[in-house]
């Protein structure tokens, strides 16, 4: 969720601080592999029976069964969040530009979403369990509540259907529902990125905030803000707020204010989200707070990005959203109809420090609606 996540621990994943323009790029690998995917799903409209990749670990044997099985018509379903939600707005946009590769090859993808994060697992998991009901030849799914989630990812993946987790679960979660791959980012890697930016730009007492308390995602980015403040010698605590409260810019606005006119050792708030930035920036104003808390997010939008560049927010992390969208549809198609997988079981989106060094760059991928 808004939003990555949260597996896999390669060395010198992109995007940490100081790297100040390439750092938002995918490795090329990756991006070779995943253009190859879709340039072969428009070399031809028919799906071949030939020689399979090789599943992932943990991936059961009754989904490896159906890559590139031929003759049946490629459906697709895609779980993801709100969409009036903006970061899943830009994962959608990636979503639906791979999906005209699938439409055009005679498949269809249908996008399957909550009506609010109120209940958001086991809704969640409802909508998978649906997209299996109604004949999904693979799901795509951000496994954002594993305990209440998984046993739908599993019955899924046992009962044939090739799972392609993003955005929320991880290679932990992957291997244990036996889905094929997960696409995103490494949301306590993320989180640590944070920390210790906060911590090198003089931060010593940092609040994250989390409207979605319990989301294996937004837990992991909290968690590793943490751990990034202490390995800079500061600290940093949760404030959960209901998930009612998401979406909610006066009761997020009000909690934070009240949280900070409570502690006024806190120098630093982040949030989960790109909205909650807005709520804590609101806060952190009318608290008179403007002058000593730095503020990050993270995801970004150009709100976020028009305050960096006046100097009134430290920083944003990116998991390039769109290319989550794009990525896990192309692979599950892919796998589909021609079974052809990639060879990392593990594609990572991000992190990215988006700072005042390089916002420049990233504003023209917000305005086109993918970053």
């Amino acid at each position: 969720m808004e939003g990555t996540r949260i597996r896999r621990r390669p060395p010198g994943f992109p995007g940490l601080a100081g790297r100040p323009k390439s750092h938002s790029r995918l490795p090329l690998t990756a991006i070779g592999l995943a253009a190859a995917l879709v340039l072969t799903a428009c070399a031809s409209g028919k799906a071949t029976t030939g020689a399979t990749s090789q599943p992932a670990a943990g991936a059961s044997s009754a989904a490896a069964n159906t890559a590139g099985s031929g003759g049946g018509k490629v459906s697709l379903f895609v779980i993801g969040g709100k969409s009036d939600d903006p970061f899943w707005s830009a994962v959608k946009r990636g979503a639906d530009d791979a999906a005209k590769v699938v439409k055009a090859n005679g498949g269809n993808v249908t996008w399957l979403g909550p009506q609010n994060y109120d209940n958001l697992g086991p809704d969640a998991a409802k909508l998978i369990l649906s997209a299996k009901s109604q004949g999904a030849t693979a799901i795509v799914g951000a496994d954002w509540v594993p305990e209440a989630q998984n046993e739908a990812f599993k019955a899924a993946s046992s009962g044939g259907v090739p799972v392609f987790l993003f955005n929320a679960g991880g290679a932990e979660q992957a291997k244990n529902v036996g889905a094929l791959t997960y696409t995103g980012s490494e949301e306590q890697l993320a989180g640590k990125a944070g920390g210790e930016f906060f911590a090198k730009n003089g931060a010593k007492n940092v609040l994250c905030v989390n409207t979605l308390p319990g989301a294996v995602n937004t837990e992991a980015r909290c968690k590793g803000v943490a751990e990034g403040m202490s390995g800079g010698g500061g600290k940093s605590t949760q404030l959960p707020l209901p998930s009612s409260n998401f979406g909610n810019p006066t009761a997020v606005t009000q909690a934070i204010k009240s949280a900070l006119l409570k502690d006024d050792s806190i120098d630093g708030v982040v949030t989960i989200s790109t909205g909650d930035a807005d709520s804590s920036a609101a806060a952190i104003e009318q608290a008179g707070a403007g002058a000593k808390i730095k503020l990050g997010t993270f995801d970004m939008n150009e709100a976020q990005l028009n305050r960096i560049k006046a100097g009134k927010q430290l920083f944003c992390i990116d998991q390039q959203p769109y290319l989550q969208g794009y990525l896990a549809v192309s692979q599950a198609y892919a796998y589909n109809a021609y079974g052809l997988l990639v060879a990392q079981n593990t594609l990572l989106t991000g992190p990215a420090i988006i700072n005042a060094a390089n916002v420049d760059a990233a504003i023209s991928g917000v305005q086109a609606g993918v970053r």
